[in-house]
């Protein structure tokens, strides 16, 4: 004998298996899945490239950039930067420091020439705070400590190499805008370097508009021995970096301020985040859409079995069972829906990102293709969403079925 929730069971699935005398409730029940199975879809493929570019860029970032930045409150540059560097080391979280020299420079080759950003660089503790220089299509790293006669070294990003048509081995002309006073105006102060890498970090702004040199390099092009601008540190938790911060200021001493990746990034991070909640607000319409139709399918199913419900309760049958019967019923076109939406959305979420499918312009986006980063938190709490909508989507119609008077519909009968 079947039990009361196979029983319910057995006669929502009976139902959904069922051919319809108006095929206007078969139409509908299958626009409902569909409608349910886009909306699940259009999600899970929406937040996949959400997370795709916050972590593609985040990652990216962090990866160029150090988690925290201690700089000088006056900008005058920090001096006995290694004892205080050693210092800092050893404060809870610190897993790397880095001094480094900030400046904005001209880089000139034959007739061409653009601004960047010169970083003067210890690359042994460089390596271990950013990953940029750990990416070179062309050179090596230990080309940095080398000396040639009237040049100094330097590593240039791809996209800058292209623009000034330059490859490993060519001299190149930098130019600082901190130059020499005369009595008639300042003359900027310039030298030679040699090209002794090429990196490809995958982030089109920092390719184009950085190029790293030994921390000496760079002191001496800007006549200022012994002087950094920055010292920058790596932490075990990036999330944590703001309360990190706080107490590298405090253990620096006055006179000194810190700046987070967050702090940095705010606004960028900022947009995607609420991009991210526009886009579960928008496209969560569709599975309402989808809800929707399912409430219709069951008012004009109950319409039409109204004789089967009234054979049911004659027989013995309860109202809480007729109410599980259609509930369950409209579940299952949910469900079904968001199962097929599921496998839609992660499937194609899978081939955009393993393919590329969708190529981006580099200089714009900063990035080659369109990341999809497909997370199984976002699925679970996605079906929970759709499954809960359409449940309640089936209220009414199972509540009207369940208060229908057997005796009324069978004396017409």
């Amino acid at each position: 004998m079947l039990t009361r929730m196979n029983f319910e069971f057995f006669v929502a699935l009976r139902y959904l298996r069922a051919k319809r005398r108006q095929a206007a409730i078969s139409i509908i029940t299958v626009i409902s899945v569909l409608g349910v199975t886009a909306g699940v879809a259009a999600l899970v493929i929406s937040l996949a490239i959400n997370n795709g570019f916050r972590e593609e860029l985040e990652s990216r970032l962090l990866g160029a950039t150090a988690n925290i930045n201690l700089v000088r409150t006056e900008n005058d540059g920090i001096r006995d930067f290694d004892q205080l560097s050693h210092r800092l080391s050893s404060q809870p979280h610190v897993v790397a420091t880095a001094p480094t020299l900030y400046e904005e420079v001209l880089i000139s080759s034959r007739s061409r020439a653009q601004g960047v950003v010169l970083k003067g660089i210890e690359s042994g503790q460089e390596v271990k705070v950013g990953t940029i220089l750990r990416h070179l299509r062309e050179g090596s790293l230990a080309g940095l400590t080398e000396t040639f006669p009237n040049a100094d070294p330097i590593i240039i990003g791809k996209e800058l190499a292209t623009s000034l048509g330059v490859y490993v081995g060519d001299t190149v002309l930098v130019t600082s805008p901190q130059g020499y006073m005369t009595p008639l105006e300042v003359v900027p102060k310039f030298r030679h370097f040699r090209v002794v890498g090429v990196f490809d970090s995958g982030f089109f702004d920092f390719d184009a508009t950085w190029a790293f040199t030994n921390l000496g390099a760079a002191q001496r092009l800007f006549d200022l021995a012994d002087v950094v601008s920055v010292i920058e540190f790596k932490i075990d938790d990036i999330y944590r970096a703001p309360e990190v911060a706080e107490d590298l200021r405090r253990k620096a001493g006055k006179g000194f301020d810190t700046t987070t990746w967050i702090e940095q990034n705010h606004s960028l991070f900022s947009a995607l985040r609420l991009e991210r909640l526009v886009t579960v607000l928008t496209i969560g319409l569709i599975v309402v859409v989808a809800a929707l139709n399912i409430f219709i399918a069951l008012v004009m199913m109950v319409m039409e079995k109204n004789r089967d419900i009234a054979v049911l309760m004659s027989m013995g049958a309860r109202q809480r069972q007729v109410w599980a019967v259609f509930t369950l019923h409209g579940v299952a076109i949910g469900g079904l829906g968001t199962l097929l939406g599921l496998i839609l959305g992660y499937g194609v979420s899978w081939l955009g990102n393993t393919y590329k499918l969708i190529p981006l312009q580099a200089d714009v986006y900063a990035l080659s293709s369109v990341p999809f980063h497909a997370h199984p938190v976002d699925g679970l709490w996605i079906a929970f969403a759709a499954i809960t909508i359409s449940f309640l989507a089936t209220l009414y119609p199972s509540l009207a079925a369940a208060k229908l008077n057997p005796v009324e519909i069978l004396r017409y009968e």
